[in-house]
């Protein structure tokens, strides 16, 4: 039975008391945080892990990296290492194999024990070849829908979707759509097609959908959905995730996907020029706020009972919302002011433009030239070129972001709502799901010291210096707007003179 709200005594944690959670996607990003938030405030028994092995590293082997990533040292002070790794089971699996790749023992090991399963796993990047992204994020949800139906034990079936699946809603509600196609149509037809079949038909097959990532979420989220007249499904769509606002460390990431990317790139002063609608918004989630809204979603379904909702928006915009104007400016002025990084190219500065001719000539002057000239010098002094390298990849990824961009999406979170109702003071501060004390600045800040620290691997000592060059950078930005700008006025001026003024005489 709940205790009343008024006695402030956490509900949360102990609702996981003996009950085993099985996770797949635990090495990424969100499944991460979900494991060491499980791990330091709730009382879960066991933690079963489905991991593959990656670039020549047993699953065991990537469990240990895992716990060795700065976001556990808190919970391994607090509890420690060896008792960690007991408390998590490594299964050698992957959820793109037939039968997930996992042996006849380990799938016994799940179906006698897991109470809980929330499913992770996808592939994020937009531009991901359509056969691997089916296998991954649509098929690979169909065998995890078909274990979890033969979990004897099973209470819920927690599925990790986004709310950027069903973009042609304008205004996305808490509940289910029609997916862009029919899911097992889609799943046979690419395992029976070759990849370049499947790659060159991938346009038609997308339809109005921009991308494969999209596309086949809402599929993989379609079989969930169909899956909930047999088993207890509770359906997460968080929007763009993004480093933590504080637990257990502020501004961890260890990714530059969305916005901490743009902070990079302007930061280092590559990023001079967007095509964006500069006073739109993205929708962003601190990936701790997304991992205590997974906590709490699932004490209300099987703590609570409360089978009435099972689609929660993970989202932030309905509270805070920051254009991507503002993003890049604040971005800006925290790097060249308060947290430069190393080896800035150029000093930060450009901006958004409203039309792609406008973006394209920005980029010629202020990318591609810098580029190709900078990398000439590097050759001649015996170094690998780089920087046009970096501008392809920075233009690939801005073919998938102006999308996003330049369209614009809003979110119902009633379900979230609801859920902050219903917690304690004491559960509120444990599993924080609103926005309060969320003050922007100083979280962007703490997102460029988490990428400087976590992604770029700069020291804190390496600060002093590079304040320095990015004082030495702003004078040099200075001089070379001066000649570009003088020779700009000069020549429009002779050419102005000789039209004009000269004819005249």
């Amino acid at each position: 039975m709940d205790v009343d709200i008024s006695e402030g005594k956490d509900r949360i944690g102990p609702m996981y008391r003996d009950r085993h959670v099985l996770i797949t996607g635990g090495t990424g990003f969100m499944g991460k945080a979900l494991i060491e938030k499980l791990l330091r405030c709730t009382e879960v028994a066991k933690i079963y892990m489905l991991v593959r092995t990656k670039k020549g590293k047993s699953p065991k082997a990537r469990l240990e990296d895992m716990f060795a990533n700065p976001l556990f040292a808190k919970v391994i002070e607090l509890r420690g290492l060896n008792t960690l790794l007991a408390q998590c089971v490594v299964i050698p699996g992957d959820v793109t194999e037939p039968e997930l790749g996992i042996s006849v023992e380990d799938r016994k090991r799940i179906v006698e024990n897991v109470s809980i399963i929330y499913h992770c796993a996808a592939t994020i990047r937009f531009d991901e070849a359509l056969k691997k992204a089916v296998l991954l994020n649509t098929r690979g949800t169909k065998l995890m829908v078909e274990l979890a139906k033969q979990c004897k034990k099973l209470e819920m079936f927690g599925h990790v979707s986004t709310s950027y699946c069903h973009l042609n809603e304008k205004l996305l509600m808490e509940k289910p759509y029609p997916p862009p196609a029919d899911p097992h149509k889609v799943i046979k037809a690419v395992e029976w097609l070759e990849d370049d079949i499947v790659d060159g038909i991938t346009k038609k097959i997308l339809g109005e959908c921009p991308n494969t990532y999209a596309y086949t979420k809402a599929l993989g989220e379609a079989v969930v959905v169909e899956a909930m007249k047999d088993i207890p499904v509770v359906i997460f769509r968080p929007s763009i995730v993004v480093p933590t606002w504080r637990e257990p460390i502020s501004g961890w990431t260890d990714n530059i996907n969305g916005p901490v990317g743009l902070l990079i790139g302007a930061g280092k002063g590559v990023i001079r020029s967007m095509y964006c609608n500069s006073t739109g918004y993205g929708d962003y989630l601190p990936v701790d706020f997304g991992v205590s809204a997974i906590c709490v979603g699932t004490w209300n379904f099987i703590g609570r009972k409360d089978f009435s909702r099972n689609i929660f928006h993970l989202v932030s915009s309905q509270e805070i919302r920051i254009s991507w104007e503002g993003i890049i400016d604040l971005g800006k002025s925290i790097v060249a002011e308060r947290v430069p990084l190393n080896g800035v190219f150029w000093y930060p500065g450009g901006n958004m433009k409203k039309y792609r001719w406008q973006h394209n000539l920005a980029a010629l002057f202020f990318h591609w030239i810098p580029a190709v000239l900078i990398d000439c010098l590097l050759y001649v002094l015996g170094y690998k070129p780089v920087l046009c390298r970096v501008h392809r990849r920075i233009a690939n990824g801005f073919e998938v972001f102006e999308y996003y961009a330049n369209n614009q999406w809003d979110f119902d979170n009633a379900g979230i709502n609801h859920l902050r109702d219903q917690i304690n003071e004491a559960e509120k501060a444990k599993f924080k799901i609103d926005a309060g004390g969320v003050e922007i600045n100083e979280y962007f800040e703490n997102c460029i010291w988490g990428a400087r620290r976590f992604i770029l691997k700069e020291t804190d000592d390496s600060v002093p210096a590079a304040k320095r060059h990015m004082r030495v950078m702003w004078f040099v930005d200075k001089i070379c707007k001066t000649i570009i700008y003088g020779a700009f006025f000069y020549y429009f001026g002779m050419w102005l003179y000789n039209k004009v003024f000269a004819a005249a005489v």
